[in-house]
């Protein structure tokens, strides 16, 4: 207070000038603190919510299935030639069905590991870490401890009570794919493309004798095919 003069008008007028640059300067200092920070919590929040949803997404892929064969088959489609060639030299080479099922699976958990290895804990990547080897040098593998692994790590940072210990779960195993959904919609991709067609058509004898049609009132259809 001392140096506070308030004698003549020029004092006061320059002290009052002084206490407000004093308070903008502190006020400035704080938005940019609090701004700093804030930007700092949001790029944080960010971070974790990517991990997160890539972790919760390799979960559903690695723990998808409770039964049926819940293993993983590291065999790729040129390794089906010899087995098929000491089996039988003549016999057909199975590429679909089971085999393709199995490739499909192999290689929705071969990247789901690999996200579990970019963004996962340390006892996931060391998991994920070997179930990766084991699959590379040929031998099936299971996904059941990484899965429980997955499933604690999201719990708890969802802030979720962990899974009581008094029960007992089955299990898990990889998802598996599901084709059928797919070519049921290529197929109502080709039946809506084939009534389109129909209904154009006769569009088109009404247009003949009308006015005719626009481009804006027919829409293309695409069948999706898997």
């Amino acid at each position: 207070m001392r140096s506070l003069d308030f004698s003549s008008w020029h004092s006061v007028l320059a002290t009052v000038i002084g206490l407000a640059l004093f308070t903008l300067i502190g006020v400035g200092v704080r938005l940019v603190m609090m701004l700093t920070i804030q930007q700092r919590r949001e790029r944080f929040n960010r971070q974790i919510n990517e991990r997160l949803r890539v972790l919760i997404a390799a979960y559903k892929t690695l723990g998808g299935s409770f039964t049926g064969t819940l293993s993983v088959d590291p065999t790729h489609r040129r390794d089906l030639k010899p087995r098929a060639d000491t089996a039988d030299e003549h016999a057909p080479l199975d590429i679909s069905g089971n085999s393709d099922r199995s490739r499909r699976i192999r290689d929705a958990v071969e990247a789901a590991l690999s996200d579990v290895i970019l963004l996962g804990t340390g006892e996931q990547v060391r998991m994920a870490v070997r179930a990766a080897t084991e699959l590379a040098e040929g031998r099936a593998i299971h996904t059941h401890d990484l899965v429980v692994a997955l499933r604690n790590f999201i719990r708890k940072a969802l802030d979720l009570d962990p899974v009581p210990s008094d029960l007992l779960f089955p299990k898990q195993g990889p998802a598996r794919p599901s084709g059928s959904g797919s070519r049921e919609k290529g197929e109502g991709g080709k039946d809506g493309g084939g009534k389109a067609g129909g209904a154009g058509g006769g569009d088109m004898g009404g247009g003949m004798g009308g006015g005719g049609i626009t481009d804006s009132d027919t829409e293309p259809l695409s069948g999706h095919h898997s």
